[in-house]
């Protein structure tokens, strides 16, 4: 690619570093600065930065979901990622170019539930309707409060004296 330096210099064009050349929405597609090196940018209408090259030869590629999120990753060194989100916009699935991968799921409040990874890591996690952690358990034996999935059947509580046995629903 020729630089735009040069392009200025063969016009006639007096010029400042560094160049900056931007698009109708404000973003940078070019810069060149006095070492001559160079940049150059492309986006997508929502202003996402999409591809990137530069004077040496290295480039990256993204690509985002119609929320915005950005979803895969590539670039000349051959390294990739790639992302899933739910609805509400939680980061769902990670997985990149090195055998890496993480998966999430949330509760209905977007707090995150349950995390596990491809190094055989987990984690588990409730809240109360307040968004308040209040059980934690994970792949090492750390735990923290009681879960709510744990079953109380069998026990038995006094309420005004009377003594009542729990059953299982």
């Amino acid at each position: 690619m020729k630089k735009l330096s040069d392009i200025y210099k063969e016009l006639g064009i007096d010029f400042t570093f560094p160049i900056v050349i931007k698009d109708a929405n404000g973003n940078p597609t070019y810069y060149e600065d006095s070492d001559g090196d160079w940049c150059k940018y492309e986006y997508d209408a929502n202003s996402n930065r999409t591809y990137s090259e530069d004077s040496d030869g290295d480039w990256k590629k993204r690509e985002y979901d119609a929320n915005g999120n950005q979803t895969h990753y590539e670039n000349s060194n051959g390294d990739w990622y790639k992302c899933e989100y739910d609805a509400n916009g939680n980061q769902t699935h990670y997985e990149n170019s090195r055998g890496y991968w993480w998966r999430r799921e949330y509760d209905s409040d977007c707090n995150q539930t349950y995390h596990e990874n491809s190094d055989g890591f987990w984690i588990k996690r409730e809240y109360d309707s307040n968004g308040n952690l209040t059980y934690f358990e994970d792949s090492t034996g750390e735990k923290e409060g009681t879960p709510r999935s744990q079953s109380c059947a069998g026990k038995v509580i006094e309420v005004d004296g009377k003594k009542y046995k729990l059953t299982e629903l």
